[in-house]
């Protein structure tokens, strides 16, 4: 009863104590959400982008990893859009804008939560303890971390970056994780008539499927590593 006090204690500690980290886990909770209601508002304007133009297509990538990185849209949204107004030509475009995202929302965390690990060795060393003798196992659990479809890409780069989990090893392990939903997103924009038709075959059965079925294997892989390496 102690230890679990101990740790629900410690967050109204550090929210206390940095309030400015509150307000940038708050702005990744709910800005990808309020971009979503915008886009799905004003799609008109998507559709006077230029995807002919070389200059256009890096402009979309530039666009889209600041979208990603500073959490203005969720990454499924934007692979909707890439395969949307790019067609296969957006895959590697949305691939690459995922990883400059990454680097984007990684230092944004480090930069907003760098006490967290100072601060949990002094209010909970116990805990800090739990997670250190995790780090064998750190790259599999980014990678089911990325592949869960119910674990947000920017909760995710502030988690990794508040606990000082190396950028090297977010990418390595983090974009493969990432890329089955990302995927299955982009040919959903693919096959789509129009856009909200593209967002709406998001919800068709077999994306939904294949939903549960990354779900299943990142609690799987998440419980499995977090146990293995406890022993």
């Amino acid at each position: 009863m102690t230890k679990k006090g101990s740790i629900f204690n410690f967050f109204p500690d550090y929210l206390k104590i940095y309030p400015l980290a509150t307000l940038s886990w708050l702005w990744v909770v709910v800005c990808p959400a309020l971009g979503s209601a915008w886009i799905l508002k004003n799609y008109q304007l998507l559709l006077t982008f230029d995807s002919l133009s070389w200059i256009g297509y890096f402009f979309f990538i530039l666009i889209a990893s600041l979208v990603m990185g500073l959490a203005l849209l969720p990454t499924t949204l934007s692979a909707v859009i890439s395969g949307f107004l790019l067609g296969w030509t957006g895959l590697p475009a949305i691939i690459l804008a995922y990883s400059m995202a990454n680097v984007i929302g990684y230092y944004l965390g480090k930069l907003f939560n760098s006490g967290l690990m100072e601060l949990l060795e002094a209010k909970n060393p116990k805990f800090l303890y739990e997670l250190e003798k995790r780090k064998s196992n750190e790259g599999k659990l980014i990678f089911f971390i990325r592949i869960s479809p119910v674990i947000p890409f920017a909760i995710s780069n502030f988690l990794f970056a508040s606990l000082q989990v190396p950028l090297r090893k977010v990418l390595i392990y983090g974009i493969p994780g990432m890329l089955p939903r990302t995927i299955l997103a982009f040919l959903a924009g693919i096959l789509a008539n129009d856009f909200l038709g593209a967002r709406e075959k998001l919800n068709d059965p077999i994306q939904i499927g294949f939903v549960l079925v990354f779900l299943l294997i990142s609690i799987w892989g998440i419980w499995v590593n977090w146990k293995k390496s406890k022993a």
